[in-house]
């Protein structure tokens, strides 16, 4: 992984396989320029080739904000040409979060807005703790959600919920987020990361065989109807049941002990 400086990429010491991305512009609030686009961009794509990766806590280092949304100062006085290069960038970086096969939990407090509470959508879970305050205000500025947004939320919490807050450009407090699907968990204050890491623990120890084909399946059979979706579980649940880890989970339950998965072929 190359030289960061507005990500931090840390292995959990006490939960093996646990990786930490930590968002580090605090004096921005997060704000998602052009370079730190590119340094979650790069960390992302080198997770997702990590063969002993067993999820992700996305997370910031200031507790003020996860992230603003996208970095309007240095937008100010863009040209054509230069947002549309900006915007190959970020769509690399929802890309390569997208494309990460282990489960990504994002942990909020503080701002969520716009792109923020998009890179916490393009995650698998949101934890939120009680000072956090999310939304997609992209219309209010002139522009719509562009990572994944549109798409994303309309899967979470259907499209008329999202329409509604994508229309009116309203932000919501964590209960309301969690009250309407937009976040799972809300923590008390200061909790987040915490609470995030916990489910991230829990998630590491289970078999990384199937619950790389469990996301495969769930992500791939999202936007398919009921039958196409069931030959894509069909072919997750093949490989993970022909697998060792399969072997291991069988063996280690009859002997009553906790299992030792061979992992990733």
């Amino acid at each position: 992984m190359g030289d960061l400086t507005m990500v931090r990429v840390e292995r959990d010491e006490a939960a093996d396989g646990v990786v930490h991305v930590v968002l580090d512009r605090p004096e921005a609030l997060n704000a998602i320029s052009t370079a730190l686009a590119t340094e979650l961009g790069d960390a992302f794509t080198d997770l997702a080739a990590d063969g002993a990766l067993r999820a992700v806590v996305l997370s910031s280092a200031t507790a003020r904000a996860f992230c603003v949304g996208a970095d309007l100062k240095e937008r100010n006085g863009y040209s054509d040409a230069q947002l549309r290069a900006q915007r190959v960038v970020y769509r690399r970086m929802a890309s390569a979060l997208l494309a990460v096969p282990v489960p990504v939990v994002a942990a909020v407090a503080g701002y969520a807005l716009g792109g923020g509470l998009e890179l916490a959508l393009l995650g698998d879970l949101v934890v939120a703790d009680a000072t956090a305050v999310v939304g997609l205000p992209e219309v209010s500025v002139g522009v719509i959600p562009g990572l994944g947004g549109t798409q994303l939320l309309p899967r979470r919490i259907g499209v008329a919920r999202a329409a509604e807050l994508v229309y009116t450009a309203r932000r919501l407090d964590a209960e309301e987020a969690a009250a309407l699907g937009v976040v799972d968990r809300v923590v008390p204050a200061g909790q987040a990361r915490t609470a995030a890491t916990g489910i991230a623990a829990t998630i590491a120890r289970n078999s990384p065989v199937a619950v790389r084909n469990a996301k495969r399946a769930i992500r791939l059979g999202t936007g398919v109807d009921l039958a196409a979706g069931l030959e894509i579980e069909d072919g997750a649940w093949r490989a993970t049941a022909f697998s060792a880890d399969r072997a291991e989970g069988v063996r280690a339950f009859t002997e009553k002990r906790p299992p030792r998965w061979p992992g990733l072929p």
